[in-house]
């Protein structure tokens, strides 16, 4: 069998920030996520993105939807809002918003329980792609049901 007739296809989570965007992958049975990288928000941005997406065979993206604790939208929920429009118009996947309100702060709490180095723990990086692996796995989960 030829490489190109088995390919490992992935979900790739993403958690938009306006310094640091997380990524997380699945696993090609989808089912268990992990973290990425996290990379700057810059004006490449999309196409470091789009990289990610040829090099991984990603075939769905969920994308972090930061509403406030009631619920309501925030300006970073518009600020995401705009950046998937800006993604969909560059790639022909789909991309579906996750719930991502207690998102960073059970990624604190896994880098706390699992990080030994403080020095390590301070990476503000390593909180927003666990951040992402976080959301994923919550999809996973629940597409898995």
């Amino acid at each position: 069998m030829d490489n190109n007739s088995f390919k490992e296809e992935r979900v790739l989570a993403i958690d938009y920030g306006s310094k640091r965007v997380g990524l997380a992958l699945s696993d090609p049975l989808k089912i268990f996520a992990y973290p990425y990288k996290t990379i700057e928000n810059s004006t490449d941005l999309i196409d470091k993105l789009i990289l990610v997406i040829k090099e991984s065979s990603v075939t769905k993206i969920i994308l972090g939807y930061p509403l406030k604790e009631n619920g309501q939208k925030s300006d970073s929920t518009l600020m995401v809002e705009k950046f998937k429009e800006e993604l969909e118009a560059k790639v022909s996947i789909p991309i579906q918003y996750w719930d991502e309100r207690y998102s960073s702060e059970l990624a604190k709490a896994n880098i706390l329980a699992s990080v030994k180095s403080k020095k390590k723990r301070r990476n503000k990086g390593l909180v927003d792609q666990n951040a992402a692996s976080i959301i994923l796995q919550e999809y996973l989960d629940e597409a898995g049901k």
